[in-house]
């Protein structure tokens, strides 16, 4: 049998895998971007600011792909269709979301083993947050 030494590719997280923290800082800048302009989205951020909506969605996403616990420690649980409910969340905004964040991961450059494995989870999670039918 042959050992595998610490910090190989099989021991890091994808979040290690993919840069850590400035990949997803990058990631959520650049769709956050996208959003400020959405007319669809914009309107379910209440904040003037989209920064704290910015930095919620870096640490969540940081925290579920192997990153730092931040989020949960200072949120709790992430309970994502919960802290939706409020929004009407629609074909529409699925479809906006998934437009921007397709950008975003776009620009990140990832492998394509990386890109697809992020891909699939934005979309699970984007058609798991729809609450209203169109």
């Amino acid at each position: 049998m042959t050992e595998i030494p610490r910090g190989t590719v099989q021991d890091q997280t994808f979040y290690e895998q993919v840069g850590g923290e400035p990949t997803f800082r990058k990631l959520v800048h650049r769709f956050y971007e996208g959003v400020a302009d959405d007319p669809v989205l914009r309107p379910m951020y209440p904040e003037e600011d989209l920064g704290p909506a910015e930095e919620r969605l870096v640490l969540f996403l940081m925290q579920y792909w192997g990153g730092p616990r931040t989020y949960s420690d200072n949120r709790g649980h992430p309970r994502l269709r919960m802290r939706h409910a409020p929004f009407t969340v629609n074909r529409a905004a699925h479809d906006a979301w998934l437009l921007h964040m397709r950008a975003a991961v776009d620009d990140l450059e990832l492998s394509p083993e990386h890109e697809a494995q992020l891909w699939s989870y934005l979309e699970y999670a984007a058609a798991s947050m729809i609450n209203t039918a169109d």
